[in-house]
């Protein structure tokens, strides 16, 4: 059970990452291509900026590096 949590924790992806890592790492956390988060992001920063925007630096501060 102990190695579930220690495989399936939430990172920032220094290696992949763009800006923070953010969009890397919860796309290896949920096991979906990079792409398809970071256009996920750039659709709804269009769409709800200042929500987004407030979530992406929230999530760059509270997600620890790997």
């Amino acid at each position: 059970m102990s190695r579930y949590f220690e495989v399936n924790r939430l990172y920032k992806d220094s290696i992949h990452r763009k800006v923070s890592g953010v969009c890397a790492g919860l796309a290896k956390h949920w096991c979906v291509p990079r792409w398809l988060v970071r256009v996920a992001a750039v659709v709804c920063l269009i769409l709800l900026p200042t929500v987004t925007a407030i979530a992406y630096i929230t999530a760059t501060i509270l997600i620890p590096n790997r």
